[in-house]
């Protein structure tokens, strides 16, 4: 959904929409939108061509866990406020220190601001370091594959350091001696 900031009532305006998670097609191969998402913004002009943007996203996420590899679904209620500023003036050169504000600047495009594009950057944000269906999450057998967590085999994975291989190389020859 592109918003036209250039046909805003007002120097404030509010907007509540509902997207059906097909909005979001499948580009991030990280998460998948699993229920409807709520959007509740404000977006205010706050100078010449410069916009202030705050709300909430709502929904839930699909992602796979780290250990088991197991879909599983993560409530986002993601909270925002950014400063819109055109594409322009991004184009800076050389290098400059970050300010505290570029943190939370944002830019738009010939006078729309893509809401798809704010909300998927909030997910993004929303996403755990390591995906975990439960904190106890057991994984997959290194030998066999097996979903530890639904089922018990029959492996015993021995696993040896390789940079302790001269080590025991050096015990075996002592036992010999």
């Amino acid at each position: 959904m592109l918003l036209d900031l250039n046909q805003l009532h007002g120097p404030r305006q509010h907007f509540e929409r509902t997207f059906p998670p097909a909005a979001f097609d499948p580009q991030d191969p990280e998460y998948r939108v699993a229920t409807p998402v709520e959007l509740s913004m404000d977006v205010v002009k706050s100078g010449k061509d410069v916009f202030r943007v705050a709300g909430r996203a709502v929904t839930r996420i699909e992602l796979e866990c780290s250990r088991c590899v197991e879909p599983f679904e993560v409530p986002v209620d993601a909270r925002f406020e950014l400063r819109y500023v055109p594409q322009a003036e991004a184009a800076g050169e050389g290098e400059h220190e970050v300010a505290e504000d570029d943190l939370t600047t944002a830019f738009y495009r010939e006078g729309t601001l893509d809401v798809i594009d704010l909300l998927r950057e909030q997910f993004q944000l929303a996403l755990p370091m390591k995906p975990l269906c439960a904190e106890g999450c057991r994984g997959l057998c290194p030998e066999c594959g097996a979903n530890l967590n639904r089922t018990q085999c029959d492996c015993a994975p021995v696993w040896e350091d390789p940079r302790l291989a001269p080590l025991k190389g050096l015990l075996n020859r002592e036992k010999e001696n």
